[in-house]
């Protein structure tokens, strides 16, 4: 396989197709970035300001440019690179650092040391935090969305490698990239690794030590190697659950029969009820499917009719105590 010219590598790097990483123009970009995070992780004591000014720093900088019609520019770098050659100038300093860093507040909190590959290829909402020891292979784009945290010892790898070795080929031979999407509001554990091509949806939750390999729906709960979905939480963010009730209040037939909620996309739960002096309770696990919610309202009866049977034979029934359904397992998609 050919090495392509220098501006048709960069576009091929860009677009997932197989390119040469060990170009003169790719090695001086990571170069660059690696200084760049030598500068940010060696740090002492920095304030805020001077944080925000290592990750995006708008005086001087180094981008890899690609067009239709431009050609590959590498523009010098500084003695002093930001890691993401963020030109998006800094606010002019406050009076106080207290006042600095609530002017900044929105900008990404980086704890060092992190570890990346070019740095122009990352992309971080408002409200991030990245734990120690963060390493992004940023050969595709790796975006994070706001509010997402980010646990200690994660890694986001967007580089891959051909399977054939004869094709991949050691240093000589090419490379290829699949771009990594993690979502708003997301939370991340330690250990995760998140492998090329995954999207996380909005709001998901990564269990610490997990291995992504796949994509994962909004507001999914994964864990496993390879990740697996467990659940899909409950929560007000999800328009989806907004747009239904996202619990059923139900009453049994006649007075002073068990209240119970339902969550209505179905799961299974375990229902209890008093006994006829209140002293002891009966339980049971009830499994229903959205839609057939009249099942579990017959069992709800049930169980009421047989307490009211059961008991420590007094005459005289107590009041009947209004319990919640506890929802013991998954949603339902």
């Amino acid at each position: 396989m050919e090495i392509p010219s220098p501006e048709e590598n960069l576009r091929r790097m860009a677009a997932g197709e197989l390119y040469y990483a060990f170009t003169p123009e790719l090695v001086a970009a990571r170069k660059r970035c690696s200084r760049a995070c030598a500068r940010f992780n060696n740090a002492h004591e920095p304030t805020r300001r001077k944080q925000v000014e290592l990750w995006r720093d708008s005086s001087q900088h180094c981008n890899l440019h690609i067009g239709s019609h431009e050609a590959l520019e590498l523009t010098p770098a500084s003695t002093h690179p930001s890691i993401t050659a963020n030109t998006t100038p800094l606010p002019p300093p406050q009076q106080t650092e207290a006042l600095d860093d609530a002017l900044l507040e929105d900008d990404p909190w980086i704890e060092a040391p992190i570890h990346i590959d070019y740095g122009t290829n990352v992309h971080i909402g408002p409200g991030v935090f990245i734990n120690f020891n963060c390493t992004i292979l940023d050969t595709c784009a790796v975006t994070i969305g706001a509010r997402t945290l980010i646990g200690p010892n994660v890694s986001l790898y967007s580089g891959t490698h051909p399977l054939d070795p004869a094709l991949r080929n050691g240093t000589k031979g090419p490379e290829l990239g699949k771009e990594v999407v993690i979502g708003e509001d997301c939370w991340i554990g330690g250990n995760v690794l998140v492998l090329p091509g995954v999207r996380l949806g909005r709001g998901c939750v990564v269990g610490a030590g997990s291995v992504v390999t796949k994509s994962v729906g909004d507001f999914s709960v994964v864990v496993g190697n390879p990740a697996k979905v467990v659940r899909k939480m409950e929560t007000s963010m999800d328009p989806a659950q907004r747009q239904r009730p996202e619990l059923e209040r139900i009453s049994a037939a006649g007075s002073g029969n068990v209240d119970a909620e339902i969550p209505a996309w179905g799961g299974s739960g375990e229902l209890s009820v008093p006994t006829a002096n209140a002293s002891t309770m009966q339980s049971r696990t009830v499994s229903f499917t959205e839609g057939g919610q009249d099942a579990y309202r017959g069992a709800e009866q049930d169980m009421a009719a047989e307490a009211d049977r059961v008991g420590d034979g007094s005459s005289e029934k107590s009041p009947r105590r209004k319990l919640p359904w506890t929802h013991c397992g998954s949603p339902g998609p």
